[in-house]
């Protein structure tokens, strides 16, 4: 019955659901509030990476902020398209740049600019970060899971500077070192009284500041890791121009170039000119060859029925089906 049920949720898929709907179904590409309450918030969102693309030093997602908003974002960069998914607004829709052949980060950046956008990273906005690579209902993502403290921060911020430790005593939420350590250590030197430097001490004590925290060290070092395993997840497949025969391009590309030089050497203006007609009709549907290979290898579930649905290709639904059984699984 189990299996019945799941075949005809396919069905229904495949002819009747579009995209969009089907990702809010997995819970992907989107943000979600876990928890909201007085000390902080807390977001949390699982991107699909099997097409995530380098944006910066082989990094494959930043973040930026927005002071007028207030709001954190990150940004990805997936096909063609840069796309920038506000975290503390969910319901937000994103930001799309579609990117051409020459474009580079720095124009991105510059038009994230002038939307208020500025790199950025959470510590720097009062907030706590943890990401890694998961497998989510079937599909390859990155997680990303933000805790804002702002308001948090500010009231700690308040008592510190004000040498009043009154105002914190009942808070029960613990506010993460990083977060207010170099600022608790400004003014304690700044401290002149006897007065001042006991206060200190209770909101030291209140933050335990006195006691070494791990976490946030740990955390810093898995988003290093999470980068890196990102940039090593889809390894850049382009060699260098010297290895490619010069008096035979053709051959190569028709042969041995792997799809990602195949698709450069296509989108170039110059290639149809240089080849003939034969030729570069060959080079075409040896590039769709390898674009669906790689499609059902590493194609996401809401990419592949995408795609189903215009080409009604038998593999892609025998890969649907596959990864539709290992989510109900």
């Amino acid at each position: 019955m189990i299996q019945k049920a799941l075949l005809l949720s396919l069905l229904l898929l495949l002819n009747s659901c579009s995209l969009d709907s089907l990702i809010a179904l997995g819970e992907v590409d989107k943000v979600q509030v876990v928890k909201k309450n007085a000390s902080y918030a807390q977001y949390r969102a699982y991107f699909t990476r099997t097409q995530l693309k380098p944006i910066k030093n082989n990094q494959k997602y930043l973040y930026f902020y927005n002071k007028t908003k207030k709001d954190l974002a990150v940004l990805l960069h997936r096909y063609d398209n840069y796309i920038l998914y506000s975290l503390y607004h969910p319901e937000a829709p994103h930001m799309t740049f579609k990117a051409k052949k020459h474009t580079r980060y720095t124009h991105i950046q510059r038009a994230l600019k002038k939307q208020g956008y500025l790199l950025s990273s959470p510590h720097a906005v009062g907030a706590t970060s943890k990401v890694g690579l998961r497998k989510y209902k079937g599909i390859k993502t990155l997680l990303i899971e933000i805790k804002d403290y702002r308001n948090l921060q500010k009231k700690y911020q308040k008592a510190i500077h004000s040498y009043d430790a009154r105002s914190i005593v009942k808070i029960k939420t613990q506010l993460p070192h990083v977060l207010i350590d170099n600022y608790f250590k400004t003014y304690q030197k700044k401290a002149s009284s006897e007065a001042q430097r006991k206060q200190l001490d209770l909101i030291a004590d209140k933050l335990h500041l006195h006691t070494p925290e791990s976490k946030n060290n740990n955390a810093q070092e898995e988003e290093i890791k999470v980068q890196e395993a990102l940039a090593k997840e889809i390894p850049e497949e382009t060699v260098a121009p010297s290895a490619i025969p010069e008096n035979a391009p053709f051959k190569y590309y028709a042969q041995e170039a792997s799809y990602h030089e195949l698709e450069t050497y296509l989108n170039d203006s110059k290639t149809k000119d240089s080849l003939t007609f034969n030729q570069y009709t060959q080079l075409t549907q040896r590039y769709t060859a390898l674009k669906d290979k790689k499609m059902l290898k590493d194609g996401s579930l809401e990419e592949l029925i995408s795609s189903y649905k215009t080409n009604k290709n038998p593999k892609y639904k025998k890969r649907i089906l596959e990864l539709m059984k290992e989510a109900q699984q």
